[in-house]
């Protein structure tokens, strides 16, 4: 996990400085005017990041979750934003390579993994967050297709994207009754609520998936019916260290600005770097960060090796990076003053990005219950 080969050097160098150029030098600027840059999403495409661990046979790039969370990282160092919005593309991809059949990978995940078409994943609903095996969105059998109505929230890409994986309930209340979608953005029916003013995430869209009397053929349900939930859960086990990768990799530029503001200025004689205090500021700074790394990869192995403790392990990593990359942020935004606190510098940006991924892919309060189960559990 921590000893890079070439070929894993080569997939961070390449994640890195596609960042580099087309991410960091525009983050504000799309933060500031709320642009989705799905040319530079399509760029990012071509070097293979838009179906990271999906199958070769239909476009993807077949490689590992360890190679993921490296790629986040290094992407979210750029704009954790547009590195986020990947990250629910990549999830929405993964689902219908895992669970499809043959003939429904064929059919979407080719236009996915170059990201002609964007995905958007569709489970919280108004009445339905953190527990969302009580979501209301219905879908009816009614011959050879299904009426899907209900409304979606906080939908990333919503608008956007033309391909939706649709949580709905086809069956009583609780898990077992949920099942998943795949829903076209063309289909009757389907429309989507005003973009939402946000803290952050601006470079993306977040709206309502509103579905009135959508009909789908029943060749887009997704791994069968009453399997949606468990979808949405294995789903979501990638969702989170892929967004605690998106967490690392913003926290690591604002350490990384914060320590090039303080070597460049000086104050009462000497440079702030040379103040024991602020460098034992940093030590701690940097020491959590690289404790979230060595569990963010720990966390990518065992779901790679589709070990027992993937789900505690992924629970505990997308908690505990995402607590420690917006508290460096925030620390570090500290470090500059004044100068934190303008736009122009970005760090205060990345503040406002990475404060909701303590929200999403389920709260670290949630996270807390997942682990805390497993602690149980073996007791």
């Amino acid at each position: 996990m921590f000893a890079l080969d070439e070929d894993e050097r080569a997939i961070s160098e390449t994640a890195a400085d596609f960042a580099a150029e087309f991410l960091a030098p525009n983050a504000v600027e799309w933060d500031r005017t709320k642009h989705f840059p799905v040319d530079v999403l399509r760029k990012a495409a071509a070097l293979g990041m838009g179906g990271i661990y999906i199958a070769e046979d239909v476009g993807g790039s077949g490689l590992r979750r360890v190679d993921a969370v490296r790629i986040f990282e290094k992407l979210a160092a750029g704009d954790p934003s547009i590195a986020a919005y990947l990250s629910i593309h990549n999830m929405v991809a993964w689902m219908i390579d895992t669970y499809g059949s043959d003939d429904q990978r064929r059919q979407w995940l080719p236009a996915l993994c170059t990201m002609d078409t964007l995905g958007s994943y569709c489970l919280t609903e108004p009445g339905a967050g953190s527990d969302a095996a009580a979501l209301s969105t219905k879908a009816v059998r009614d011959g050879d297709t299904y009426v899907l109505n209900g409304v979606k929230q906080f939908i990333s890409g919503a608008g956007e994207s033309a391909v939706y994986v649709v949580m709905a309930r086809t069956g009583g209340p609780g898990p077992s009754g949920i099942s998943a979608f795949v829903v076209e953005k063309d289909t009757p029916g389907l429309s989507f609520g005003a973009n939402e003013a946000k803290m952050g995430w601006n470079a993306q869209p977040t709206r309502q998936v509103i579905l009135e009397d959508v009909t789908v053929p029943a060749e887009n349900l997704l791994g069968g019916e009453g399997n949606g939930f468990r979808i949405a859960m294995n789903g979501l086990n990638g969702g989170r260290i892929n967004i605690a990768a998106c967490s690392l990799g913003g926290a690591t530029a604002a350490f990384d600005a914060a320590v090039s503001y303080l070597a460049d200025r000086r104050a009462f004689g000497s440079r702030l770097l040379d103040a024991q205090a602020l460098q034992f500021r940093l030590a701690d700074m940097r020491t959590d960060l690289e404790a979230a790394r060595v569990l963010l990869l720990r966390a990518a192995s065992a779901l790679d090796a589709d070990a027992p403790d993937k789900v505690q392990l992924c629970a505990m990593a997308k908690k505990f990076t995402t607590d420690v990359g917006f508290t460096v942020a925030n620390d570090a935004l500290q470090l500059l003053g004044g100068y934190g606190y303008l736009s122009e510098y970005g760090l205060e940006k990345i503040v406002r990005d990475l404060r909701v991924h303590q929200i999403l892919e389920g709260t670290n309060e949630v996270m807390r219950i997942v682990i805390a189960r497993s602690v149980v559990g073996a007791a």
